[in-house]
């Protein structure tokens, strides 16, 4: 039997947002089952690359896709979304005001903001799927609440439920416990270190090295558009890679699996 495709492989890929060329041959693959942390100050083009990988951008056009993600260049983005699921801050932000927790939660089957004017109507099993995950991540009992009025942390174990609805292969986070109070962002992680465990890939994009879970080996740092050092965790999670990539004096402390960048 074939090993299967790289979760997310990119090739020699050219990406601009506008006027600006971010990525300018960029190479990254990721293999399924590969728990990777993707670390990078801000303007390295880690929103960029989540953007690339969702299929919200696009890079230029070439005989041969520059971007597979699981195998398959250009494919239907709601079928990505049932395979591949996403918390991130852009959807966090733009979710609609008046979306009922239980919706959002519901849209993951639909890869939708909400369910108004989609076709997609929530059956027996979806909805039984959409009380198991929202029991699992402590949600029960806010399913009429509007998402807007939710607390931060509840917004993002919302994003979590949505995304994981459809028991998908692997789960992309980008910064997920950034705005998040200690108790809630403990929380969160320990949710995280569970579905690692349970087999589900996790690849995180951030720039908060704490985030970076026991579980999670590999590490690649990215800087103004370039990968400048991928590895094993312990070997690039030192001061002189971290002040290199940050531009300034970092020093680090492990423990327990977890790692800590603080003032050099």
């Amino acid at each position: 039997m074939p090993p299967p495709p790289p979760l997310i492989e990119i090739r020699d890929a050219v990406v601009w947002r506008g006027d600006t060329r971010v990525f300018d041959g960029l190479d990254l693959v990721i293999e399924s089952g590969q728990h990777t942390a993707i670390l990078g100050p801000n303007g390295a083009g880690k929103t960029t690359l989540l953007k690339l990988v969702s299929r919200e951008l696009y890079a230029e056009a070439r005989e041969e896709p520059a971007v597979r993600v699981l195998g398959r260049g250009l494919q239907v983005v709601s079928d990505l979304r049932k395979r591949l699921g996403l918390v991130s801050h852009d959807l966090q932000h733009e979710y609609m005001d008046r979306v009922p927790l239980a919706t959002a939660v519901l849209s993951g089957f639909a890869g939708s903001q909400g369910l108004a004017g989609v076709p997609f109507e929530p059956g027996p099993e979806h909805l039984a799927r959409a009380g198991e995950v929202m029991a699992e991540l402590g949600l029960t009992g806010l399913e009429e609440r509007p998402f807007r009025s939710l607390s931060t942390g509840q917004q993002r174990r919302c994003l979590l439920a949505r995304a994981l609805v459809h028991r998908p292969q692997a789960l992309i986070l980008d910064e997920p416990t950034a705005g998040l109070d200690p108790e809630a962002a403990f929380s969160f992680l320990a949710r995280i270190r569970t579905l690692i465990r349970a087999g589900t890939t996790v690849v995180l994009v951030t720039h908060h090295v704490n985030e970076i879970a026991p579980e999670i080996d590999r590490v690649i740092l990215l800087k103004a558009g370039r990968v400048v050092a991928d590895g094993p965790k312990r070997e690039l999670l030192t001061a002189a890679r971290l002040s290199d990539l940050y531009g300034t004096a970092v020093r680090v402390i492990e423990s327990e699996g977890f790692f800590v960048a603080l003032p050099g």
